[in-house]
């Protein structure tokens, strides 16, 4: 009996969650009482780069670590009922302030740019409560950053609705040392290919890492106690004068190390790694493997318009295991879930509203 209700409930689940509506250009237009939405996340978002251009990088991360977490399907220790939400990707998950939420994991503690997310939702909130998804808002702020850092501007789509579960424990990011065979495999886990890969890498046209993560690419390279080899030796001397070994401040240092370029969204970057400038060790590779160094090879010189293709694979990050239709909510603030914790077997969590209703319809046995 209780095989039979667990796998009837975990079908249903999983039929309801790959059941959705589309995406779709204009999703708002005409539904925020006058208000023209994109074009009040643009007013916003250019008032805040006059200020503070690094918010560029920031959105961009934020938008790749939303869309990026992994999720298994798991059960509460003291409950047979499966309860994760199957699909987590763009849905706002990060925001969230929750227990134990994405945005403690490790990989995400130095995302930024929440207080802008929640400046822009609070006046949608006020021009249309409940209508616009912070999913959107930050898919949207995102582009229109890139577009203010000198990128061309491309047509997103909306229609996204937010999730309600935030875990740490699901945020499973590639690092920056991954291998290229491996970061092919993990971006076709999420339905793009190796060439949307290399653009998206593209983003680290414009922002920073710190000395931290390539400590050991100056000093002792695979346990060899000498600089990778594949980092061009004046490029070694003048990251090491910013990150000493003996290092006391984590100085930040520039993914693009062409300074006149550094903040601006261009294919400066390409170039960059193809003279092994590049700084992290997944940027360098995706210059000498055989799978991605064409790509590169294009895109620095112009023969692929980085501009156009960095937006198309934009668009398709940002349609990565999205809710739409009747799934998830509309989020009143995108730092919490509208509905409250439930619990079942004494383990609390936040339930999908439509899988809540079914779980509350249907007799759940026990062990």
């Amino acid at each position: 009996m209780l095989g039979a209700t667990l796998l009837g409930l975990s079908l249903f689940l999983l039929n309801v969650a790959v059941s959705h509506g589309a995406l779709q250009f204009g999703f708002y237009t005409g539904k925020c009482k006058g208000t023209d939405v994109e074009t009040a996340i643009r007013g916003i978002v250019a008032a805040r780069f006059a200020k503070d251009p690094s918010i560029l990088p920031a959105l961009l991360r934020m938008q790749f670590h939303d869309c990026f977490v992994r999720v298994s399907p798991s059960f509460p220790p003291s409950s047979p009922v499966l309860y994760i939400f199957l699909f987590k990707g763009c849905d706002a998950s990060i925001l969230l302030d929750v227990p134990n939420s994405e945005k403690q994991a490790g990989a995400n503690q130095s995302v930024r740019g929440y207080e802008l997310i929640d400046e822009i939702k609070a006046a949608l909130e006020k021009a249309c409560p409940g209508v616009v998804s912070c999913a959107d808002i930050i898919i949207a702020a995102a582009r229109d950053a890139v577009v203010v850092g000198g990128g061309r501007r491309y047509e997103v789509q909306t229609g996204r609705r937010d999730g309600t579960i935030s875990r740490a424990s699901d945020v499973n990011l590639p690092g920056p040392s991954i291998s290229v065979s491996d970061a092919i495999r993990v971006f076709n886990g999420k339905g793009l290919s190796a060439e949307d890969m290399v653009l998206l890498l593209g983003g680290h046209t414009v922002g920073v890492t710190h000395c931290s993560f390539i400590m050991s690419r100056l000093y002792n390279f695979n346990g060899s106690g000498k600089p990778d080899p594949t980092m061009d030796s004046a490029l070694v001397a003048t990251l090491r004068r910013r990150c000493p070994q003996n290092l006391v401040v984590d100085s930040p240092v520039n993914l693009d190390q062409n300074a006149s370029s550094a903040n601006t969204v261009d294919n400066s970057f390409y170039n960059q790694i193809l003279a092994k400038r590049g700084v992290l060790q997944i940027d360098q590779r995706i210059a000498l493997d055989s799978a991605t160094g064409a790509t590169v090879v294009l895109l620095a010189g112009g023969r692929m318009d980085f501009s156009t293709r960095f937006g198309s694979s934009m668009v398709k990050l940002g349609a990565v295991e999205v809710l739409t239709g009747t799934q998830g909510e509309i989020r009143r603030s995108c730092r919490a879930p509208n509905k409250r914790t439930q619990s079942l077997g004494g383990d609390p969590f936040v339930i999908e509203p439509f899988v809540q209703e079914q779980l509350q319809s249907r007799a759940v046995v026990q062990q």
